[in-house]
């Protein structure tokens, strides 16, 4: 049996003096120990596995693992990865030589760091639109290793903490109250104000490190894969209760929560169908399909209302999907919601008098609007600020903002393009 060692000093909230700042960041912050009774750290024993982790240590040295502002050396960048922050306010790229962070609307560079050794950002995360930022490092000599979530003070232009694994990070996901580091086979999720383990979680092999948190101020919900074959598991820590929902057939590929984590939007790695869960109750509310041939989904994302749903794939696609959920009637708690107001308007297609009959896809709710996207890359997408907006993230650089139109069911129209790479200044 072994214990996770504290941190020497506490991890500090983010500076509120930071230029990124969004007047939305505050009020969360000013919740978090309001919230602090709702996730209890961990006090028994971690048992000795080997993605336990190491320890956490606050690294005190301003001189490690700093990067500059920008580099003197003309360097065509490479993207390791792309994420847009909590609100999709901004987001943020992990390259070979560094990170930078970049405001959506406007377009805009906000800053960009370049780390002097060899290697790169493997993966990386904002925290809202504060100074704080998580990573892991990557490349034949990374500067920082991949077992490792870095967590950078960009007011410092420094790494203040760090969380040291047995395995590679696959992925890190940050709420307001929490961070969620996510391994091969396990789920670690630390408080954030100081560190401290709170809880753990096994899924089945989990390569691509899928895991998503509600983002609202309410307790967190957080949504994995189970142990089995295209199982989720969904955490609902205010009531203390799992959810084990049997979302498909095949491995997952990817899903996608509702900002307070009421719906879940699931992907197999078939790629035909994708399917609405009601996360309180583990109950199918939609399925809308893709198309007919097997496809890798890369991303899917709910609109802020729940109105509508879009996917990007391999197939140079991205759709947006109508959705007759009503959220408002999806109460992620018990006793603010009777039993008759928790139940899902799902419109029937029209030839739902069929179904049964005929072959599955001829009752298949499709697509209202599609984007067609340019080059092979892997797209990432979300929903604008603006009225039936998308933006369009490559890992070529691509930087899209489309327009659909629902009523005419035609090709959206593609409204700003800018190749945030080419314009990276390290």
């Amino acid at each position: 049996m072994a214990t996770l060692s504290p941190l020497s000093s506490p991890f500090p909230h983010p500076n509120t003096s930071s230029k990124l700042q969004s007047p939305m960041l505050q009020p969360f912050l000013e919740q978090v120990e309001a919230h602090q009774h709702q996730l209890q750290p961990q006090q028994a024993a971690v048992e000795q596995v080997d993605d336990e982790p190491l320890h956490g240590s606050s690294i005190q040295s301003p001189e490690v693992g700093v990067c500059s502002n920008h580099s003197s050396v003309n360097h065509s960048s490479t993207a390791y990865h792309v994420s847009f922050n909590q609100d999709c306010s901004c987001f943020a790229i992990g390259t070979d030589r560094g990170f930078g962070v970049f405001t959506c609307d406007p377009f805009c560079e906000s800053f960009c760091r370049y780390c002097e050794n060899i290697g790169g950002i493997g993966i990386i995360e904002m925290l809202f639109r504060s100074n704080i930022l998580a990573f892991v490092g990557r490349g034949d000599h990374p500067q920082y290793p991949r077992n490792k979530v870095m967590i950078w003070d960009d007011n410092q232009s420094r790494c203040i903490s760090e969380l040291c694994f047995r395995s590679e990070v696959r992925r890190i996901r940050l709420r307001q109250d929490c961070i969620v580091v996510v391994l091969e086979q396990k789920i670690f999720v630390y408080h954030i104000s100081n560190l401290k383990l709170l809880f753990q979680i096994e899924t089945t092999a989990n390569p691509k490190g899928l895991c998503e948190v509600s983002q609202a101020a309410s307790p967190l919900v957080l949504v994995c894969p189970g142990l089995q074959k295209g199982q989720v598991r969904v955490e609902h820590y205010a009531s203390k209760s799992t959810k084990v929902i049997v979302a498909h057939d095949s491995m997952l590929a990817c899903f996608a929560l509702t900002r307070e984590g009421n719906l879940l939007s699931t992907a197999s790695t078939k790629g035909t169908l994708i399917r609405i869960f009601s996360t309180l109750e583990g109950t199918l509310l939609q399925e809308v399909r893709r198309g007919l041939d097997r496809a890798e989904i890369y991303s899917v994302s709910f609109s802020p209302t729940a109105q509508w749903l879009a996917a990007s794939s391999d197939k140079g696609t991205v759709h947006v999907f109508s959705l007759k959920v009503n959220l408002v009637n999806l109460s992620t708690n018990k006793s603010n919601s009777s039993p008759h107001s928790r139940v899902p308007v799902v419109a029937s297609s029209s030839l739902s008098f069929i179904r049964g009959v005929l072959p599955k896809y001829f009752s298949s709710e499709w697509s209202v609007a599609q984007f067609r996207l340019p080059g092979v890359s892997q797209y990432i997408v979300t929903f604008g600020n603006e009225k039936n907006t998308l933006i369009i993230l490559g890992r070529d650089g691509s930087f899209i903002r489309c327009k659909f139109d629902p009523a005419s069911a035609k090709e959206m129209t593609q409204l700003e393009y800018h190749n945030f790479l080419k314009n990276l200044v390290m």
